[in-house]
């Protein structure tokens, strides 16, 4: 019984913890974007950022909701798709989250990546444009055979749109910020439970001699693998402490930081885009095919080059 306590109670503090961090940044974003959204400058950016948008299947509004994510962190991203309250197809909506699952909080995430000694350019290219290629090949994937067509069931619905005063939007601001707490700790109860029935340990003893396939040694395989499950601050972290001390190759270091970049936090961020409507299989089962196949691509390719080229367009050394 106490277990079971002490299971509610850490899910809760984790909760409040992680919200009250996320409402740091998320309040200032709801106040910048509304102030952007009455000067007319999500129509200006709408428009600017369309044809990006038009080739992958999206409304052109959709490419704020990107670089809110890219800028910001994912969270957000969704704050603002919410007050946009533009309908989407299932299709749609995970073609969005595939880009955000993608690229998404590239300051904070670029600078990790540039600690391990991978280059920014690198991980601007992979992420971004990677992100930008499996949005292409998923539009073109889903036009071809007409499916997910139906409108998205987003769990996450704006409320109070009729009234346009600035009160009621206030007010709505705070029931969607009330609803991210609850999403928060369902999410985190779900994570918890997870851990607890051994699935992150599955995933990992399924992934891992895909790891060692795309040329990532033992050593660094272990690391990735907490960093896909947990996120790029855990495995990331642990490899550039790793790649600090001199343990782990550059070139795995780069391959693994690669890999990461594409495909992390794979349970707790696909959960959350569900809450969008997005298809379970697309953005689990397709971002892991394609950051597989993108990274053993590029794993192979870098094999070709000589040290010297190799360290002074991808990666360089940081051991101490």
């Amino acid at each position: 019984m106490n277990k079971v306590v002490a299971f509610f109670k850490r899910t809760f503090v984790d909760s409040f913890n992680v919200s009250m961090t996320l409402y740091k940044v998320m309040i200032p974003t709801i106040i910048v974007v509304k102030i952007f959204q009455e000067f007319g400058g999500v129509v200006w950016f709408s428009s600017l950022i369309s044809p990006l948008m038009d080739a992958v299947g999206l409304p052109s509004e959709m490419g704020i909701v990107w670089a809110t994510a890219m800028l910001i962190n994912i969270y957000s991203s969704l704050v603002v798709l919410i007050n946009l309250d533009v309908p989407m197809t299932v299709a749609q909506a995970s073609i969005l989250s595939s880009l955000i699952l993608l690229a998404h909080s590239m300051p904070i995430e670029t600078g990790l990546a540039k600690k391990s000694g991978i280059s920014i350019w690198w991980t601007l290219l992979v992420r971004v444009g990677g992100a930008y290629l499996l949005g292409w090949i998923l539009n073109q994937l889903y036009m071809a055979t007409d499916a997910l067509q139906q409108p998205a069931n987003m769990v996450w619905q704006p409320s109070g749109t009729a009234d346009p005063s600035l009160l009621n939007w206030a007010l709505t601001q705070v029931q969607n910020l009330v609803l991210v707490f609850v999403i928060i700790n369902v999410l985190i109860f779900t994570l918890n439970v997870l851990k607890v029935i051994g699935v992150e340990k599955l995933i990992g003893k399924a992934l891992s001699p895909f790891l060692r396939l795309l040329g990532i040694s033992k050593e660094a395989t272990n690391l990735t693998l907490i960093g896909i499950t947990l996120g790029l601050s855990y495995g990331g972290g642990l490899l550039i402490n790793e790649a600090q001390k001199g343990h782990i190759a550059p070139r795995d270091i780069f391959t693994a930081i690669t890999l990461l970049g594409l495909l992390h936090s794979l349970l707790e961020d696909t959960l959350l885009m569900l809450v969008i409507g997005a298809d379970f299989n697309t953005i689990f089962w397709g971002r892991l095919l394609f950051a597989l196949v993108l990274v053993g691509i590029i794993s192979r390719a870098a094999k070709l080059l000589d040290g010297g080229s190799y360290e002074k367009y991808f990666y360089r050394s940081v051991a101490n």
